[in-house]
């Protein structure tokens, strides 16, 4: 009988003790070849735009040394570039995972998780099925930016621009002691301490386009 073809691995991963587990593990099990690995996340885009596909599956940590791995999926997407993909996080944020089922993501798993699912979610992923954690699917795009209002929305943005709550209030008719209520009403909403904080969120969700 002819040996059964494997599938082939391909990691990123900042952090080389991950790596070198990973590698470890996989070179224990027959069904995966492991093909390579890169710490950074441009490093990635570069393997997946290959002409001739590298690997067969990628497994890609959460946190790479240039972006994360929703940046990374963000400009897959926006180069037309297609690779099956098994995100394997040590953080359990559920935040993480809905921005990757939203994202279109193949396979999630913790890297707290024992390894044997892992190993299930590559298989599944590597057959062409899709392998993630429990999701209420009705709250995927249940995110602090989706509560705000219109109002509020705009608020943000203008913060985003720079504004001071001297020229909101003079701009908007309002007194500053109302304009710092609402910020502060806005910040809890975001879940965010300050201004600088409600800033950074929005501009990290409008380069994803959910602004």
């Amino acid at each position: 009988m002819p040996e059964k073809s494997r599938f082939r691995i391909f990691i990123g991963e900042r952090n080389p003790l991950v790596v070198a587990a990973l590698g470890d593990m996989i070179s224990r099990d027959d069904r995966f070849d492991l093909v390579g690995s890169v710490q950074a996340g441009e490093a990635f885009l570069r393997a997946a735009s290959a002409s001739t596909p590298q690997f067969d599956l990628a497994v890609l940590g959460w946190k790479l040394s240039d972006m994360d791995a929703g940046a990374v999926m963000t400009e897959m997407q926006r180069r037309s570039l297609h690779a099956r993909l098994v995100i394997f996080s040590n953080d359990h944020d559920i935040a993480i995972l809905k921005q990757c089922v939203r994202l279109g993501v193949q396979g999630f798993c913790y890297q707290f998780d024992d390894p044997a699912i892992l190993f299930d979610t590559l298989v599944a992923v590597a057959n062409g099925r899709i392998c993630v954690p429990y999701l209420d699917v009705s709250k995927i795009n249940d995110t602090p930016m989706s509560r705000l209002t219109t109002r509020e929305r705009e608020l943000l943005s203008v913060l985003a621009d720079g504004w001071t709550n001297l020229q909101i209030a003079t701009r908007t008719g309002i007194s500053e002691n109302t304009v710092k209520y609402h910020l502060r009403n806005l910040y809890d909403k975001l879940d965010v301490r300050n201004r600088a904080m409600a800033v950074a969120l929005y501009a990290g969700e409008k380069n994803r386009g959910r602004v």
